[in-house]
């Protein structure tokens, strides 16, 4: 009996030392873990550190240059990116005279660029801030010395005076008051009239109201129109036109007297032909052909150098299939030549007479592009859409005129004037050679 009490005795003892050794080695192999998990930490900790803790630094530089980073796109045809707005750009718009494109951006600026240098490396700009507020919208007057601005908060028209300071360069100063607050809806668009008689305000609703220049509303517009998407004053400043829901453009003239005093506002024409909703439009710079863009995938070019009064009628002089989305915009060059429509981030070039896709421009924005038009004497094309502005030489435009004079000549029979058209067939085809070999560096 005491036998086997003995020998359970010596089993159960046997049995805790193999759990004790067991525990042991399970513990020892515990703390090795831990001790190389700790060692891998600290390692990494001090290739995070690096030399003297300039890591964070580094990281925080690298940051703001992320930041600042923009949207890259190159194209051969691509004249210049202007890239001092450290905001969204909104709206563009050329002077007059031709020398300056101002724009504006949500960084509370409006900025006043040279024209002549967008050929440049550099492009230097003036700024005019906004104050408490910014501008969604900016407008040349007609004799280039002042702009007038959209207020995003403010819901308003603020005029800007643009001053020469003794030493050539130009100052800013914001008129003493803002315009009442009459819309109701979101702005889509402002102008001046080229005749600096009026100017126009138009939002998303049917409302489009013309004012004088101090701020007085001469007449309110509806359009009947369900919504408005776009709407404008034509360039030879007797016009104001507006597109929507409904499948046309509505054209109306605003009428003064003799003297300058407002008379009223008058119906003159329509655009009718799409069978969608029309995204936007645009004029020529004499104001005798007209380019729409609709939701039924087809640009529209019309003959509007008519005597509305005398029950003359536009005509439709083209009609092409294209791609267009909510937010389309649609440029005409001033002469008439070509037509440019934006969808998306993305630009296409036609010939206007002939229909012709011409050129393509994919991915030029990191956003969709906010503003499209072509300057007054139609060298170039630009457009808005994230913080930078696109310019881009008019190759279709140079093409166009080319083969124009080129029809002229063949059918001139004064010998003068066919030295001067070769003449400037040469002209335009070595500016074109130019833009298409690209920059030299």
């Amino acid at each position: 009996m005491e036998l086997v009490a003995l020998v359970a005795l010596t089993l159960l003892l046997g049995a805790l030392v193999v759990l004790v050794a067991l525990a042991v080695g399970r513990r020892k192999e515990e703390i090795r873990e831990e001790i190389e998990k700790a060692a891998e930490f600290a390692a990494e900790g001090s290739v995070a550190k690096g030399p003297a803790s300039r890591k964070p630094k580094q990281e925080k530089q690298r940051s703001r240059k992320d930041k600042a980073s923009q949207h890259t796109f190159s194209h051969p045809l691509l004249a210049a990116s202007l890239k001092n707005h450290s905001g969204n750009v909104t709206c563009l718009d050329f002077s007059s005279n031709g020398k300056y494109l101002a724009s504006c951006a949500d960084d509370r600026t409006v900025r006043i660029w040279s024209t002549k240098d967008f050929l440049e490396r550099e492009h230097k700009c003036l700024r005019a801030n906004v104050e408490l507020d910014h501008a969604t919208l900016v407008r040349f007057s007609p004799d280039s010395r002042a702009f007038i601005t959209w207020l995003a908060n403010g819901d308003t028209i603020r005029i800007f005076k643009m001053m020469k300071k003794e030493d050539g360069t130009l100052s800013f100063k914001a008129a003493p008051e803002d315009f009442p607050q009459k819309h109701k809806a979101s702005i889509l668009n402002i102008g001046i009239a080229e005749t600096g008689k009026f100017i126009m305000s138009a939002s998303t609703d049917t409302t489009i109201l013309v004012w004088d220049l101090k701020g007085e509303v001469l007449a309110s517009i509806n359009t009947n129109q369900i919504t408005n998407s776009y709407a404008a004053i034509s360039p030879c400043g007797r016009f104001v036109a507006s597109c929507g829901f409904t499948p046309d453009v509505k054209v109306w003239e605003v009428c003064f007297g003799k003297g300058g005093e407002f008379k009223e506002v008058v119906r003159a024409f329509d655009l009718k032909g799409h069978s969608a909703g029309v995204h936007a439009f645009a004029f020529s710079n004499d104001s005798h052909r007209m380019v729409t863009v609709s939701k039924d995938g087809t640009w529209k070019l019309w003959n509007t150098d008519v005597e509305y009064k005398k029950q003359q009628d536009p005509y439709l002089l083209k009609t092409v299939h294209c791609t267009s989305s909510e937010g389309s915009l649609v440029a005409l060059s001033p002469d008439g030549r070509v037509v440019a429509i934006s969808d998306g981030c993305n630009i296409t070039m036609f010939n206007a007479t002939s229909g012709e896709l011409e050129e393509e421009f994919l991915g030029i924005h990191s956003e969709e592009i906010t503003d499209l038009r072509f300057d007054i004497n139609g060298r170039y094309l630009v457009c808005s859409g994230d913080k930078a502005i696109r310019v881009f030489h008019n190759a279709p435009g140079y093409r166009a005129a080319i083969r124009d004079m080129q029809d002229m000549l063949k059918k001139a029979q004064n010998e003068g004037m066919k030295q001067r058209l070769q003449q400037q067939i040469k002209e335009a085809q070595s500016t074109l050679d130019t833009v298409l070999a690209g920059p030299i560096d």
